[in-house]
């Protein structure tokens, strides 16, 4: 008994002096003293062991000695006591440590939009968010949002924007059940077997979250590397209070001035993080992924024709729209206003494809947050594929040759509509005009001006 009362003092003595001097001392006191009472704890169950399996004499019947079991037991009992004192010392030294790692890393809990438009790279760039252990990442999780806002008549759906940046906040503070309000038919005791992407949030793929399988529910977007049954919403949203920080990718909202809310709620500290791309090369991306949209224009670029009122009516005017969106939301955000200072980073696409890990070391420390091991490793690996897949939505490309392969296919007549609606939007990010198709296909003519360091703002 005295051991299992002194042992714990001396060492409390001594983690006091060391802390005096230096915390990363105590952590590795901390560390010695849990090898050694390892240590301790297995050379005392080997002797326990040994004591149990040792043959006793048989007691005499008159002798006014001990019994031999009756010693064995008080033995046994002692070091029971004593391997209890250790373990609780054990304990109480690991709870210190993670205190201590908490006073060491207190740093708030942040909160990550990724801003963009659909084909601007912006599920290459949330892949970097998601690695992070630390955050819980939502992809595209307005998509239900949409859906349910494009049902509304035209007149109801004006105030969509709004709506989008409500469930942006609840989101932010981890009131997940407000998807059900976007689902048809609702959840029942919030089991959803259908959330658009599930499979790009590793937050959601995890335990406990990932739940086991039931039978006859099938996920369209299911878990990659694991089977997991319904989403549970409470699940993920205790999940998602855990997480030290909360990231989410949209590209259905670009009213940068109607997050100011957000940015000001004391709450959250949000930091925006604007993802734009060559109009050009989005243009192109698009009439891959979403041929069935780009109809006319497709048939004006083979035929040489087209109906005029109609492209310019539709096509263009789909340029010229996207084009703006972007352009007034990136000049407010680089006209730093007060309630926005320290909260915007532009980012183009092709800065982040030519040097992926320094922008992500750029973005990481915009946010607050270090880049750790995990996320270089993930970069590292998904952009030196030596050749792009089939697949339009991968993450995985040899992102330094890939970022501007679309100039080669891309007909000069197209590239010129787009210049021409796009020309503001252009010269804000730094994207040069092409004069000539020989200009446009002329690899060693860059297509970009310098990055400017405002913005970082």
């Amino acid at each position: 008994m005295e051991i299992r009362c002194a042992l714990p003092k001396d060492i409390r003595e001594l983690l006091h002096c060391l802390k005096m001097r230096s915390k990363y001392a105590i952590l590795l006191v901390f560390v010695i003293s849990l090898v050694i009472i390892e240590k301790e704890n297995n050379f005392i169950s080997r002797v326990s062991d040994k004591l149990k399996q040792s043959p006793q004499a048989p007691a005499e019947a008159n002798s006014t000695e001990v019994s031999p079991t009756l010693s064995e037991n008080s033995l046994l009992a002692s070091l029971q006591e004593l391997d209890t004192a250790f373990a609780q010392l054990r304990s109480h030294l690991y709870n210190i440590t993670l205190q201590l790692e908490g006073d060491r890393n207190p740093g708030p809990r942040r909160h990550i939009l990724l801003m963009a438009t659909t084909r601007t790279g912006s599920s290459f760039v949330g892949e970097f968010f998601n690695q992070e252990g630390s955050i819980f990442y939502l992809f595209e999780p307005l998509w239900h949002v949409e859906k349910t806002v494009n049902l509304l008549p035209r007149g109801a759906s004006a105030g969509s924007a709004l709506v989008y940046r409500d469930a942006l906040k609840q989101l932010f503070l981890c009131d997940l059940y407000i998807l059900e309000n976007f689902i048809s038919p609702a959840p029942e005791g919030h089991l959803m077997p259908f959330l658009f992407r599930r499979s790009s949030s590793r937050s959601l793929c995890e335990e406990p979250v990932c739940t086991p399988t039931t039978k006859k529910v099938f996920e369209k977007y299911s878990c990659k590397n694991r089977h997991c049954g319904p989403l549970n919403i409470t699940l993920a949203a205790e999940a998602c209070q855990r997480k030290q920080h909360v990231a989410l990718k949209t590209v259905r909202f670009q009213q940068l001035e109607l997050l100011q809310p957000l940015v000001e709620d004391p709450r959250l500290d949000l930091h925006i993080i604007q993802l734009v791309r060559d109009p050009r090369a989005v243009l192109a991306s698009r009439m891959v992924a979403f041929s069935g949209k780009y109809e006319t224009l497709k048939k004006w670029v083979s035929e040489g024709e087209a109906p005029k009122g109609r492209l310019q009516e539709v096509e263009v005017q789909r340029l010229r729209n996207y084009c703006e969106s972007i352009r007034v939301s990136a000049e407010l955000g680089l006209r730093r206003p007060g309630w926005l200072r320290g909260h915007y980073m532009l980012v183009r696409y092709e800065d982040v494809a030519q040097a992926p890990l320094q922008k992500a070391q750029e973005m990481f420390r915009f946010a607050g947050l270090p880049l750790t091991p995990q996320v270089e490793e993930w970069i590292n690996k998904n952009t030196q594929a030596p050749r792009d897949g089939n697949d339009i939505y991968s993450t995985c490309k040899n992102s330094s040759e890939q970022f501007d392969k679309w100039r080669f296919s891309m007909p000069f007549k197209l590239a010129q509509v787009v210049q021409d609606v796009c020309t503001p939007a252009m010269q804000l990010f730094g994207y040069k005009l092409a004069s000539s198709p020989a200009a446009l296909a002329n690899r060693s003519f860059s297509l970009l001006e310098e990055a400017r360091p405002t913005w970082v703002t």
